[in-house]
């Protein structure tokens, strides 16, 4: 076993030596330029200060002035900064110091993306205090920043985490005060349904549409985004029952509307009635995109129909489409589903041979089939390759990978994806932590649960109740006060700037410990 060390310079992992050594080139690439390769680094390099600084002890700011040369701001750094912190499960409040603080340079004309990205991280982590600070501060001096999409991820959030009727006051206090000089017309209603649609909120979407539809005139995107509700929440009946409804509204079907509609039949596995609807399209002069023979191929993988699946992939040329990612992952799906692994991973070289690339979804469908079909060693080996190629998964990966790791008693490999994540300027989301914890303390390795407990909470992010009273009852049981009570003051500090929760721990009820 090889040694390495993480961010924390007192903290040592041991991680099997293959993971070491991908670790070690990860961040190599042949292919790119030098320029390319040094503006990559800085944007690693500063992600990484943002993400590791200690929250909330010490101000941002003073940080990002110390390492964040005036040169470097530019839209795309700022841009690919926020887009890593929001990926790498950053604290809402250090994108916020990081983007307020590209903004006090006078160089810096900031882009709607960059805006939009700090607004998204903010209200996932329920800052809404923050994110009305936000918009309220663009509208005064960049007003031109406020678009559909940042209305879109205010008000989708506030659908997620708060009640329908502060979504509705919400919308009002935008139209009145935020969007004020701008008339409010079908494209804000549209926004205003899909934020109920997304979070499959079916009824409050109904309910919004029949009481504005007469001071927003609906459109065919409206219907569609209706319909989208109905096809998230996996009703086939209220598609096609809302879909009647539609025509008989006297809405015209668009290429989206079939789309969502085979859409919804290929999920529940009745291919034939996808295939129906193809026909259909084509008949109305409405030729396919590359999106519905994605959809139709993932919709033969669901129907176990994997000929079908390689006919209308062999297809996409002769209709003048190009194969893209999205495409070769339905295929891949499609083979995984038929327990066909050996050639999934063949695709998979494909993609790399051809240019096309991985993405998260690639990687996440690939482990499935080889944690089925090639066991441990088969996963282990992927997650080298993967680590080699200094990819980094979304959150679902990472914690079907952690609970694999854990179920399998490998916790050299669980400490070693959190110390790569870690390195990375990554902070994995609390489910990894959990089930990471979990294990070690399982296994009698309490002080390394709650190292990595420490290193999450150093982060600014939060950890569970149920992860804090585990390590509590370790620690009181191991005579271990003093750990405790450092891990307590952690929480307890951090608390005072969190948005409330009861999945997040608030500590010792009593600090009443002894400590020497």
């Amino acid at each position: 076993m090889l040694l390495m060390r993480t961010t924390r310079s007192n903290q040592l992992y041991q991680i099997p030596q293959k993971l070491t050594l991908f670790i070690n080139v990860a961040f190599k690439s042949s292919g790119q330029s030098n320029s390319s390769l040094e503006t990559r680094s800085e944007i690693d390099r500063v992600t990484r200060i943002i993400n590791d600084h200690p929250f909330p002890d010490n101000p941002l700011h003073s940080t990002l002035i110390q390492h964040v040369p005036k040169h470097l701001l530019s839209n795309t750094f700022v841009e690919n900064v926020l887009g890593r912190l929001f990926a790498a499960h950053s604290n809402g409040l250090k994108a916020f110091e990081f983007f307020k603080f590209s903004l006090q340079h006078s160089e810096f004309c900031p882009s709607s993306d960059a805006f939009e990205k700090t607004l998204h991280i903010l209200t996932r982590m329920r800052y809404f205090d923050k994110a009305w600070e936000l918009i309220e501060e663009i509208q005064q001096t960049r007003p031109s920043l406020l678009t559909l999409k940042s209305m879109s991820i205010m008000l989708s959030r506030i659908a997620k985490f708060q009640s329908y009727e502060d979504t509705l006051e919400a919308f009002k206090r935008m139209e009145k005060n935020i969007f004020s000089g701008r008339q409010f017309g079908v494209d804000e209603f549209n926004v205003l349904l899909r934020a109920f649609c997304t979070q499959r909120q079916m009824k409050e979407a109904q309910s919004v549409f029949h009481k504005m539809h007469n001071r927003f005139s609906p459109n065919t995107k409206t219907m569609n985004i209706l319909l989208l509700g109905f096809k998230e929440s996996g009703d086939v009946s209220a598609v096609e029952l809302f879909y009647h409804e539609m025509i008989r509204r006297g809405f015209k079907p668009n290429l989206v509307t079939y789309n969502i509609r085979i859409d919804v039949y290929c999920k529940k596995g009745c291919l034939g009635d996808g295939l129906r609807l193809l026909e259909e399209m084509e008949k109305a002069n409405i030729p396919p995109t590359l999106e519905t023979i994605t959809t139709l191929i993932h919709g033969a993988g669901v129907a176990r129909n994997i000929s079908r699946a390689w006919e209308l992939f062999d297809e996409i040329s002769a209709r003048n489409l190009q194969a893209d990612i999205g495409v070769y992952n339905a295929l891949i799906s499609s083979l995984i589903r038929s327990r066909d692994v050996h050639s999934a991973l063949m695709l998979m070289d494909e993609m790399e041979e051809k240019g096309i690339g991985h993405d998260s979804m690639t990687y996440h469908t690939i482990f499935l089939g080889v944690m089925r079909s090639n066991g441990i060693e088969g996963v282990s080996e992927l997650c080298h390759k993967m680590i080699k190629r200094n990819f980094v998964p979304k959150t679902r990966t990472i914690v079907m990978l952690m609970k694999w790791f854990c179920q399998n008693q490998r916790l050299d490999l669980s400490l070693g994806l959190w110390g790569y994540l870690i390195d990375r300027g990554y902070c994995p989301h609390s489910h990894a932590l959990d089930l990471l914890v979990t294990g070690l303390c399982s296994h009698g390795r309490v002080k390394e649960g709650v190292e990595c407990a420490k290193q999450t909470l150093e982060r600014g992010r939060p950890i569970s109740e149920g992860i804090f009273r585990m390590l509590e009852r370790y620690l009181v049981e191991a005579g271990e006060s003093e750990m405790l009570w450092k891990l307590d003051q952690m929480i307890k500090k951090l608390q005072k700037v969190l948005p409330p929760s009861r999945r997040y721990a608030v500590g010792l009820a009593h600090t009443n410990l002894v400590t020497t």
